[in-house]
């Protein structure tokens, strides 16, 4: 009984900034719409399957964009349109080729067998390809960037294998993937300011699987722009002891990956108008675009269609905000962020005054968390709303959040409050960028129940303010 009684004048003593009891309901009854009732799942599975992989400057990014203001449209937008922006235009160019020359005998034995092996590769995004012409060469074992720096005179005119794995012991991988990020990222031209002729590149992911995952790459364009391509985990562990072994006596490469010029293309943006402070721009969104192995299902179709699902929530259960709020599917984040700046850009120029961001870009599994990117006081007052969002699965809101779509709005409004949805991570990297990024991989309670996280805390923002 003490221990209520404490626990009961702390809470009344503390500056409660909510109705808990209204809030409760009107967050429930959210729940309660897309839980029953939601489209998220099948306008994924619409997405996914009828439209597939959206890389920028393909004909299925413009299907996508023209059913995307459809969508916006049918679920009740006060608004909608698509906001033109210039994105680049890379295409892989058809199957890449790996094929490695070993030496398959056995230890001891006398004569030399030799043997061919394909590996599983994919083009790192936006690098450049061979000119569908073979590229054959020793390859040079390299397990670090220190690695690289001591074999530095042994590069030239051969191909680098970064061979640089997932760090197991972080619990949570996105700080894996951002540790072994650089090797895809810069890997290329720290290879080639050593005259490589190309690389290949472990596949960023702790997976069990073979599957190789893409990604965008980053020329220095102070060093040759070299092919670059990534390599299935079973594969590079192959690759990996075979050269540790001696075995391999070359490897020929082919692609055609390359640039075409730059083309149109576009946020989709649906708008439900404030009624009381309608200058006032809530922003949620996604990423439209993805990469073209998979169908880009979790990364990031799940973020768009759980964006979409809010709108439709909102407007199904006649909830009428007092601020703005923009729901927008992103063009372009994966190879080149031209939708972020532009939105960004385009806020700046009419002077708008945006006071929330939030982002969904990791996955459409079981929501965690939220981060937030905002000043003390704010996080203090949001901190008081996480009894409301707790029992729907984000149970932890942490500091530093947000997203790369919304980045540049807030580097444009630096008073702009950011916020990313969290979900659990364990998964996401199994799938990230590669071939298996599939509609049947995801569940459709967990996107649906990111959804309602995501909605319980922007009806929240919407009513109380910033």
């Amino acid at each position: 009984m003490k221990n209520f009684v404490l626990i009961a004048f702390a809470f009344l003593s503390a500056p409660v900034c909510f109705s808990q009891g209204d809030d409760s309901t009107m967050i429930k009854k959210i729940s309660d719409e897309i839980l029953v009732n939601g489209k998220a799942y099948d306008n994924l599975r619409h997405l996914t399957k009828r439209i597939g992989a959206r890389l920028s400057g393909s004909p299925q990014m413009v299907k996508a964009e023209k059913w995307g203001l459809q969508l916006m449209q049918e679920s009740g937008a006060d608004k909608a349109w698509l906001q033109p922006c210039m994105v680049p235009h890379w295409v892989r160019g058809g199957k890449e080729k790996a094929d490695v020359l070993f030496n398959g005998a056995l230890k001891g034995a006398r004569n030399v067998l030799l043997f061919r092996k394909q590996l599983d590769v994919l083009a790192l995004g936006n690098s450049e390809g061979t000119k569908n012409k073979d590229v054959s060469a020793k390859v040079v074992l390299v397990n670090s960037f220190d690695d690289l720096e001591k074999k530095k005179d042994s590069i030239k005119g051969t191909i680098v294998f970064y061979n640089y794995k997932f760090n197991q012991s972080y619990v949570n991988p996105f700080f894996a993937y951002r540790d072994a990020g650089a090797y895809r990222g810069s890997g290329p031209s720290r290879a080639a300011k050593y005259g490589a002729l190309a690389v290949i590149v472990r596949s960023l992911s702790g997976s069990t699987d073979n599957n190789p995952h893409t990604g965008a790459t980053r020329y220095d364009s102070a060093y040759a722009k070299i092919p670059a391509l990534a390599v299935g985990l079973r594969d590079a562990d192959w690759l990996s002891n075979q050269l540790q072994e001696n075995k391999v006596i070359s490897l020929t490469i082919k692609n055609n990956a390359h640039f075409l010029p730059d083309t149109i293309g576009n946020n989709v943006i649906g708008e439900l108008t404030g009624s009381e402070f309608p200058n006032e721009i809530i922003t949620i969104g996604g990423h439209f675009d993805s990469w073209d192995p998979g169908e880009g299902a979790h990364d990031d179709g799940a973020g768009c269609m759980q964006t979409v699902e809010i709108l439709r929530a909102f407007k199904t259960i006649g909830y009428k905000p007092k601020r703005t709020i923009r729901f927008v599917l992103f063009a372009n984040e994966e190879n080149g962020l031209r939708g972020g700046n532009k939105y960004a850009e385009e806020a700046k120029t009419k002077n708008e005054t945006n006071i929330y961001a939030l982002e969904s870009d990791a996955g459409g599994f079981t929501p965690r968390s939220f981060g937030f990117t905002m000043s003390e006081e704010q996080f203090q007052k949001v901190m008081q709303w996480k009894p409301l969002i707790a029992p729907y699965g984000c149970s932890e809101f942490t500091r530093g959040g947000g997203g790369a779509d919304i980045g540049p709005l807030g580097r444009a409004f630096p008073t702009t409050a950011l916020a990313g949805l969290a979900p659990d991570p364990q998964r996401y990297f199994d799938v990230h960028h590669a071939r298996n990024d599939i509609f049947e991989n995801v569940n459709k309670r967990e996107l649906e129940l990111g959804a309602v996280n995501m909605a319980a805390l922007i009806y929240l923002i919407d009513k109380y303010g910033l």
